[in-house]
């Protein structure tokens, strides 16, 4: 009998992905668990292991496609229907174009009825037995080292994703093995699932003109983070009131300390920059002014305080913008921070992020100062409640006031520093102290490092 693969539940709300890379091809023959197609979804690269032992008998997408949730991806045949020994099943005829309005969940299997097969049996996301249980490279990588059945956990991670944490409770004799539901009847038609609510609108734009009427056009996929990217963005702008109030740091005091620390961190495999120093003034401001760590319910009518500091860091990555967090910044040393961010944004340069990197953040901060940018203002990461923008420290005349009451014009190292809220949540009066709260840290080394180097 001839199976079929899908593209299971992804979980936190991902309804669709793209596939980066297919490891199989027509009649090979696999066992359960062995790596079938790696996929990126908006919040990291997948790998996805084969359900079922068998032999490939149709694969329906290739590298680049974008697939939804519920999508045919991969058909198998059983030893029932697999060639003789040491001989892989005969290769599947291409598959045919959808008729329109079809997609690739819900077109008949016309290769089954002309070769006499049985049509494809359905498959089902990943909540039913036998699919393929939701976790990343990393935590996959770690069960196998342990010798941990991924099917017998309980998974602890939104949208039922199994984490590292449950691996190794499991393996310590803490977890408790998870009892399968029972499998829903096959339904005769697979209705198509939802997208998430943040891809979607109400009114679509315009249609665009014939550019190539006006000179020379070339086209490249809107795929992977850029589309997701996209659709984050939208919503955000959409649903949340902006407003942004900016400032300046003076940072001489700061950056004098990183250069005389800079070193003993980089021998330790970190890297000292004014993020790290952002994040622990934010943690700092955070607790004093806990609105900012917060979501907005509309629904319940509430606002949603963390007792938390998540931290989101916005990395310029060649594949696109990528926010990893950094969790417990408040309970870490400047070292500790140095070392883990340096190893997130490598990973996250090389696709190497898990979805436990990318999800769980309280407030975010992007810095554009490596690349010289100064002032400007960011979109907030929904469902978060503000984000804040880091720019390029210069050196620039500031009049300072002397002892005797004077004034004196000094050169003083100026950072530009811009917060951006939901004006649902915060008023611009608490924003205001927010950013004051920062600024005297940062200006104020003594006070920020007091108890957390």
């Amino acid at each position: 009998m001839s199976k079929t693969f899908r593209l299971p539940d992804l979980g936190e709300g991902v309804g669709e992905a793209e596939i980066l890379a297919v490891h199989v091809t027509v009649g090979q023959s696999i066992r359960e668990g062995d790596l079938l197609l790696e996929v990126e979804t908006d919040k990291a690269a997948v790998e996805i292991p084969s359900p079922v032992s068998g032999t490939v008998d149709e694969i329906r997408v290739h590298k680049g496609d974008m697939a939804k949730v519920g999508d045919i991806l991969i058909s198998f045949a059983d030893s029932a229907t697999a060639g003789p020994a040491g001989q892989p099943a005969p290769a599947a005829e291409p598959a045919a174009e959808p008729a329109a309005g079809e997609g690739p969940a819900t077109v008949p299997d016309r290769q089954a009825a002309a070769a006499g097969r049985p049509a494809a049996t359905p498959s089902y996301p990943t909540a039913v037995p036998g699919a393929p249980v939701p976790a990343s490279p990393a935590t996959r990588r770690l069960a196998r080292e342990l010798g941990v059945d991924l099917r017998a956990l309980t998974a602890g991670g939104a949208g039922g994703v199994v984490t590292r944490d449950d691996v190794l409770a499991f393996a310590q004799g803490t977890g408790k093995p998870e009892v399968p539901p029972p499998a829903p009847e096959p339904s005769p038609a697979v209705s198509e699932p939802s997208p998430p609510p943040e891809a979607t609108t109400e009114i679509g734009p315009p249609v665009l003109p014939d550019f190539s009427q006006w000179g020379q056009v070339s086209r490249e996929p809107f795929h992977s983070i850029r589309r997701a990217t996209a659709a984050r963005m939208t919503a955000s702008w959409a649903q949340i009131p902006h407003v942004t109030c900016q400032d300046a740091v003076d940072i001489t005091r700061l950056e004098a300390f990183r250069q005389q620390h800079k070193g003993e961190i980089e021998r330790g495999g970190g890297r000292m920059t004014m993020t790290i120093f952002a994040m622990k003034a934010v943690a700092t401001a955070l607790k004093r002014f806990p609105r900012f760590n917060a979501s907005l319910d509309p629904a319940a009518q509430e606002i949603v305080i963390k007792h938390y500091y998540h931290i989101g860091i916005a990395v310029d990555t060649e594949h696109g913008l990528m926010v990893p967090v950094i969790r417990d910044v408040d309970r870490k040393s400047i070292k500790e921070l140095s070392v883990e961010l340096q190893g997130v944004l490598d990973r996250a340069r090389e696709r190497r992020t898990s979805r436990e990197e990318m999800v769980g953040g309280t407030f975010t901060i992007t810095n554009v100062g490596g690349l010289g940018g100064s002032y400007f203002t960011a979109i907030i990461n929904y469902p978060e409640v503000a984000i804040l923008g880091l720019g390029q420290g210069r050196m620039q005349p500031v009049v300072v006031t002397t002892g005797e009451g004077g004034h004196d014009i000094v050169p003083r190292l100026m950072m530009p520093i811009v917060l951006c809220f939901d004006h649902r949540v915060v008023d611009g009066a608490d924003a205001v102290r927010f950013l004051r709260q920062v600024i005297e840290l940062l200006e104020d080394p003594d006070e920020l490092f007091l108890t957390m180097i």
